[in-house]
């Protein structure tokens, strides 16, 4: 049965290129149900599956999960272990269901940081959803803004110290070339689960202008027409991008 937010998102046109989540209230699902935490974030792959296929049905070009953060890996030891090897599970179990849809898969962040199995995995499915036209979808992983520009300062100061770069010409293009981001347009929506009004270090440069959508609902019970609604609420939005609005 076709989705009677979907329809309306299709009768207004106005869809948002690119939409950014940050994928929170995992562990709060699972507390309230008394279950431990890493049954609330496989949970959340369900979630995942769901938004996945409401973007594509929904038209949008690009879909980016926060994943995995910087701050993460100050987690116990057992559940950081859990959440790289829910990752592989992952890679795994939909790499053919995404393949089918035509997602195309880029994985962002530190990487260095994944253990070897865990980035087998993700290597795995972005070379195997290559060349997908029907969505991109970005896992960021092991990644933080703050972190993502000290990085570009310091790519910047190397090439200005071999002499590669002038120190008068570095402006936002520039900086915007040394982003895990480099080749995609800012975020059109910011959504957030789970009721917390932060953006938790998530993509800072890039969301300057971006709109937000604060959903209660946790992760795990997040579903396509949860997506529906937040595109819905991005359609009736203004965005000036700074300047005046029409009157």
């Amino acid at each position: 049965m076709e989705s009677a937010k979907l329809d309306r998102i299709r009768l207004h046109g106005d869809v948002p290129r690119h939409v950014a989540i940050i994928m929170d209230g995992n562990g709060r699902w699972a507390a309230e149900r008394g279950l431990p935490r890493h049954l609330g974030h496989r949970e959340g792959m369900k979630a995942v599956r769901e938004v996945i296929t409401g973007a594509v049905d929904a038209g949008l070009e690009i879909l980016t999960l926060f994943a995995f953060s910087t701050e993460n890996w100050n987690r116990p030891r057992q559940e950081v272990s859990a959440l790289m090897k829910l990752l592989q599970v992952y890679a795994r179990k939909e790499r053919e269901e995404l393949v089918r849809q035509g997602v195309q898969v880029h994985v962002l962040g530190e990487l260095s940081r994944v253990d070897d199995a865990t980035r087998r995995a993700v290597d795995a499915i972005v070379e195997d959803t290559e060349g997908g036209t029907a969505l991109r979808l970005n896992l960021m992983i092991s990644y933080g803004g703050r972190e993502e520009l000290v990085r570009a300062a310091r790519i910047l100061a190397e090439r200005v110290h071999r002499g590669e770069l002038d120190a008068d010409d570095i402006d936002e293009e520039v900086v915007e070339d040394t982003l895990f981001t480099r080749d995609l347009p800012p975020p059109d929506l910011l959504i957030r689960t789970s009721g917390e009004y932060r953006i938790s270090n998530f993509m800072l440069w890039q969301l300057a202008y971006t709109e937000l959508h604060i959903t209660p609902v946790f992760w795990p019970d997040f579903d396509r027409e949860s997506l529906y609604e937040a595109i819905l609420d991005y359609q009736r939005r203004d965005r000036r991008f700074g300047r005046v609005g029409a009157r």
